[in-house]
């Protein structure tokens, strides 16, 4: 059975190496966890593309479900689902999201 949310999902997913689904947009966060996200990512000098759930229901809740995850943000790495703010941040500290942005071919800054 198709489900033209998740559909759309997967579709961003795979068009953009790194994906963000947030609350707000990576200019203007309307939460603290998404603009978190988004200051990491910067820093990195990781391109990516975020996606405002507060301006689309379907995907708001959709991708909750699409991942099993409860909350927003979301971070997609090459198609893969990373994590939330928590994860994210852990990686970035321990300098794994650098390593996974690498295996993945995705352009970034060394770390400081």
């Amino acid at each position: 059975m198709s489900n033209p949310t998740f559909d759309r999902i997967q579709a961003t997913i795979t068009e953009n190496p790194v994906v963000l689904f947030m609350k707000g947009t990576p200019v203007f966060p309307q939460c603290g966890f998404s603009a978190r996200v988004v200051q990491i990512l910067s820093h990195m000098g990781v391109p990516f593309a975020g996606v405002n759930v507060l301006e689309d229901m379907e995907i708001r809740e959709g991708i909750k479900a699409f991942t099993n995850w409860p909350t927003i943000p979301q971070l997609y790495v090459g198609g893969e689902f990373v994590g939330g703010c928590d994860i994210v941040m852990e990686m970035f500290q321990s300098g794994e999201l650098a390593t996974l942005m690498a295996e993945k071919g995705v352009p970034h800054k060394a770390e400081a």
